[in-house]
């Protein structure tokens, strides 16, 4: 009787030197599971890898695109690429030139601990499944045109992909996701980018931990259905702290935005979402809630010192408080004479007089006028004359913590 045992290739770690092509000729020379480690010094790009290897660098491994094309291609599954300065891709969006490209065989592919500079786009996954992007440094094009720059990290159908720690500045967004599903963004910082997250057709997901300073727009969320928005901060964003467009079933929480000269909040026919223990501060408008949105519950949120706390121009009657418990609002002078910290009177943050304002911007001139006095003065002391709007039944006397 025979007995017959397989035989195993042992994975190799085969150290590569500096030079034009030899990191080209060590990938075509590498075997499944064998991992190249790069030494100090430049290597050249364009290269493709399309077996399951392991490419890791040392504090100063660079590798350079050399202003053509993608830097590395992934088209293999299990790849990991760790520790190197990645740079000088292409600028041709039309063929989607990128610090690293993987395509719809890469899954699984980990990319961690690199800094990708002065490529058009960062990292881009087309296509494959369970990707983790963690820990990378990723400093975009500020010498292009904003429409001409690529994003810091660009996801399509990528679906069960991680993209956590990251650091992204310049460029145009700084993660673009579209067309995917059940993936999460979590703990990055984002700096002087377009948008810091834009994010479409992008469902089951979690967006939570990030950070946006000095940005166009925080988190534009559209088009995308139960998601889990959670502990994100804004902070200076020029136009939007979070911009919600078609977001519906989705759970919006513990959100900080502070400082954004226009809105903190954009709401446009977003529905049945729970925005709850969210701060919303120093905004020229606190929340901007329009276009049909429905049964969305709103409470226990804090709202400080926005010039206009809320803005909605609309006949239908909304109520934000949910079981009692409403929204802290700084400019609401109440008193809590039965001492259960929610105070006796509601508060309604827009009158007929704002309506007029926000429908016929030209009667601003009336601002101070006898009459837009009287006619405030008439809506507080007859309630039936309010036009319809937000009404908090039950606002918190005190913000949280």
């Amino acid at each position: 009787m025979f007995l017959f045992s397989p035989v195993f290739a042992t994975a190799s770690v085969i150290d590569v030197a500096p030079g034009v092509d030899s990191l080209r000729q060590a990938l075509v020379e590498a075997m499944p599971g064998d991992t190249l480690q790069l030494q100090n010094g430049h290597y050249s790009g364009p290269v493709v890898i399309e077996q399951r290897i392991s490419l890791v660098g040392q504090a100063d491994t660079i590798i350079d695109g050399g202003m053509s094309g993608r830097v590395i291609t992934v088209s293999a599954a299990d790849v990991i690429i760790r520790n190197i300065k990645l740079q000088h891709s292409g600028i041709d969006l039309s063929v989607e030139d990128s610090g690293i490209f993987i395509t719809k065989e890469g899954d699984r592919t980990l990319i961690e601990n690199n800094h990708l500079l002065n490529n058009l786009i960062g990292i881009y996954l087309k296509g494959p499944e369970d990707v983790i992007v963690r820990n990378n440094k990723i400093i975009g094009r500020n010498d292009l045109r904003m429409n001409e720059r690529g994003n810091g990290i660009q996801i399509w159908n990528s679906p069960g992909s991680v993209i956590e720690k990251n650091q992204i500045q310049y460029g145009r967004d700084g993660i673009f996701v579209n067309t995917s599903n059940k993936n999460r963004f979590i703990n990055n910082q984002f700096r002087d980018l377009r948008f810091a997250i834009h994010y479409m057709y992008t469902h089951q997901s979690e967006v939570s931990g990030n950070i946006s300073i000095n940005n166009h727009v925080g988190y534009a969320l559209m088009y995308s259905n139960n998601l889990k928005v959670i502990g994100n901060s804004s902070k200076g964003d020029r136009d939007r702290g979070i911009l919600f467009n078609f977001t519906n079933y989705s759970d919006i929480k513990k959100n900080r935005i502070l400082g954004s000269p226009e809105k903190c909040v954009f709401i446009y026919n977003s529905n049945f979402n729970d925005i709850h223990a969210n701060h919303f501060e120093a905004c020229n408008i606190g929340i901007h809630f329009t276009a049909g949105s429905e049964q969305n519950k709103i409470w226990k949120n804090t709202f400080i010192d926005n010039k206009t706390q809320v803005k909605y121009v609309g006949t239908r009657h909304l109520e934000w408080s949910h079981e009692g418990q409403g929204n802290y609002w700084s400019d609401h002078t109440a008193f809590d004479l039965d001492g259960d910290s929610v105070a006796d009177k509601p508060y309604r943050p827009n009158n007929l007089a704002d309506q007029i304002l926000w429908r016929h911007p030209m009667s601003k001139i009336l601002l101070n006028s006898p009459v837009l006095q009287v006619l405030r003065w008439s809506q507080s002391q007859f309630p039936g004359l309010h036009p319809g709007g937000v009404t908090d039944s039950a606002p918190m006397m005190a913000p949280l913590l």
